[in-house]
């Protein structure tokens, strides 16, 4: 906590506890926004019911001077709007902090006399700036923006500017937010004299940067990464891939005389979607779908078709909270073992695992071009955390580099060959030739089958030639190993100890290597960015006698698949599992870690 004369400068963290339905959000989006227009390095999470309206969200929105985006779980500055939760969310707030809430509700200060307390009549300033009482309810969430702006030292330009962003082409909403956001500003002015013990000050570090959802990057990625044919089922939380997709597809994707160059539609389930998308990658179109567990599920039969029949599809995973239904908007890595052996029989499948809006941007058109290389269903899995919470970014490049179509035979190659078999190992790293449907000539044509089936995609039963298919496709897997985006030494570590990660858990464990040097520990750290592992992982694993794998699940998932393929380095592999349906956050990793160290 600090002092009153020495305010603490650009690290913050605000928790707004608000009702369901009652258009929070766009107002704490416009208090992050602002943040960021300051050039100060910030983050926001939406933790939200499944339920439409009027059961409890929260709203953090986090400011760090030192670029940490990770949730924060105790909050310094409690809004607390929702009359049900009050008491229960000011009893979590640490002691020492403050607490702001709306005087029309029944706060006994008495029962926490710990915290510092700024009751504000957002009541009656909501009819002050508002004449229709129907908008006082939306109107009072900017209000408390505008009162944590003046507390905070938030600037008046960069809070404008936010609303005109946040409400662009609303001119009536936009002139009614300005107003009882300087209203707000101006009561906090006049209410509360004296120090504040956090400040903020204009910095460079978050200038340029562009904010944007992880689904609207993976949205974009698949367009840059050439996306044709999209078929998809709606399903929370990744249903905003298909609707940015549609929306930027018919504004980009047209030929000159105005006809669409691309087909996205909402099938009747995700087993339409995953198999038409198929039907397209089979067709040489680049295709994709994105889904979620429970639609993950219901698309494992198709995925062992393309896989065995080794047609390129892309599958978009937001994760989510299960089993079954689960928790639908929270958070988890909890469909990471499904992919990687989703389907029936000896399956394997290569699969990203971006940890920011940029690398979902990069890592999902990367995504098509393995697809295509490894002629193989390919996972993009990021979760809810990252694909509905707004990040900082920078702005995404254009890439360059043509597409990489892998190996397609069309009849002037294959004049040249004079022979084709669909399903031999011609060059010895596992991946055949193919060509696609209409190719014009003799020797393209080729039965796509789903049963047994020899080199020359003759149908077969023969045990012999069964083993020799399935230990190629084995052999496909490997050689993908070292194309797929590389594992990443963040820090090699002193301890003899280090940390493995992969997608929003990066986020936290990079905090808490800052927190753990300032006790004098220092563990290694090895960011994963896909499947299938490779030596370099093995490496990192076999040069530390405890490799702790952080994941948002129960189980150990990714943990699992180490000990799998590392069997001899089993013993040094431990789980790490956050699974309490929140995004984690440094602290967890940070005293787990002590914990565990201190039992080992």
């Amino acid at each position: 906590m600090p002092s009153k004369n020495a305010p603490l400068v650009n690290d913050v963290n605000i928790e707004i506890a608000t009702v369901n339905g009652t258009g929070s959000q766009s107002s704490n989006n416009v208090l992050y926004r602002a943040i960021l227009n300051m050039g100060i390095p910030a983050s926001g999470k939406n933790i939200f019911p499944s339920n439409i309206q009027k059961l409890p969200t929260w709203f953090n929105v986090r400011a760090s001077k030192d670029g940490y985006v990770a949730r924060r779980n105790d909050a310094d500055i409690l809004i607390a709007m929702n009359p049900e939760t009050a008491t229960e969310d000011i009893a979590r707030v640490p002691k020492g902090k403050i607490v702001i809430y709306n005087d029309s509700m029944a706060v006994d200060e008495k029962a926490r006399p710990d915290l510092q307390y700024y009751p504000c009549s957002f009541d009656k300033l909501g009819v002050e700036v508002c004449d229709t009482p129907a908008l006082r309810k939306y109107v009072v969430n900017i209000i408390y923006v505008g009162v944590v702006a003046q507390l905070i030292g938030l600037e008046w330009d960069a809070l404008e500017a936010a609303i005109r962003g946040q409400f662009k082409g609303k001119s009536k909403a936009i002139d009614l937010n300005l107003v009882a956001a300087r209203r707000g500003m101006e009561y906090a002015g006049e209410s509360f004299k004296g120090d504040f013990p956090y400040r903020l000050e204009p910095m460079s570090e978050a200038k340029g940067k562009i904010l944007i959802d992880g689904n609207t990057s993976v949205a974009l990625g698949c367009l840059f990464g050439g996306c044709a044919f999209f078929p998809w089922y709606p399903i929370t939380p990744a249903s905003e891939v298909g609707e940015v997709l549609t929306r930027y597809a018919e504004k980009y994707r047209r030929t000159e005389d105005g006809k669409f160059r691309f087909a996205v539609t909402q099938t009747e389930d995700e087993l339409a979607a995953v198999g038409m998308a198929i039907g397209g990658g089979w067709a040489g179109v680049r295709s994709g779908t994105a889904t979620s567990g429970p639609g993950l599920s219901l698309m494992c039969e198709f995925l062992g078709l393309a896989y065995y029949t080794e047609v390129p599809v892309v599958v978009i995973d937001v994760q989510r909270v299960g089993p079954s239904t689960g928790l639908p908007t929270r958070t988890q890595q909890g469909d990471i073992l499904l992919a990687a052996y989703i389907s029936h029989g000896d399956t394997e499948h290569i699969m990203l695992l971006p940890s920011s809006a940029n690398e979902c941007f990069t890592f999902t058109q990367e995504a098509f071009n393995l697809a295509e290389e490894f002629q193989a269903p390919v996972f993009v899995m990021t979760d809810l955390d990252l694909g509905m919470n707004y990040w900082m970014a920078d702005s995404f490049p254009y890439s360059t580099e043509p597409f990489r179509r892998g190996k397609v035979l069309d009849a002037k190659k294959l004049d040249e060959l004079k022979q084709f078999s669909r399903y031999k190992d011609v060059d010895g790293d596992g991946v055949p030739y193919r060509t696609l449907p209409g190719t014009d000539h003799p020797l393209a044509s080729y039965f796509l089958r789903g049963t047994g089936h020899d080199e020359n995609a003759k149908y077969s039963e023969k045990p012999e030639v069964f083993v020799r298919v399935m230990d190629r496709l084995k052999k496909k897997y490997r050689t993908a190993a070292d194309r797929v985006p590389q594992p990443d030494t963040v820090a090699e570590g002193k301890n003899g100890t280090a940390f493995l990660a992969y997608g929003t858990t990066h986020c936290a464990v990079v905090e808490c290597l800052d927190q753990l040097r300032a006790r004098g520990e220092e563990p290694g750290y090895l960011r994963l960015k896909a499947l299938p592992l490779n030596e370099k992982v093995r490496e990192f694993v076999g040069k530390h006698k405890r490799v702790y794998v952080v994941e948002q699940n129960r189980d150990g998932q990714m943990a699992q698949i180490l000990q799998i393929n590392f069997p001899d380095l089993a013993p040094r592999v431990r789980s790490m599992p956050h699974y309490n349906s929140f995004p984690i956050d440094a602290a967890f990793v940070t005293e787990t870690y002590l914990k565990m160290e201190k039992e080992a």
